[in-house]
């Protein structure tokens, strides 16, 4: 079994999609500042918990629900 590192977004820089129309809804943020790796989180929650991908591996996921509408 393999461990989950830790990463610290104490300082992390969070946006949300343009998309949302900022009414705080159904909304991710991402943070950007850290290469390679795209940190997600609720934005309902933003002291709850997050997700970090792999850069690679975010861009295939939004590219997929690009091809989707």
């Amino acid at each position: 079994m393999s461990s989950t590192p830790e990463y610290d977004l104490s300082a992390a820089s969070w946006h949300k999609s343009s998309y949302s129309g900022g009414s705080g809804g159904d909304c991710l943020e991402v943070a950007d500042g850290h290469p390679g790796l795209v940190p997600v989180r609720d934005s309902k929650q933003p002291e709850g918990p997050h997700v970090v991908f792999h850069a690679r591996a975010w861009a295939r996921f939004v590219g997929s629900l690009r091809d989707r509408w």
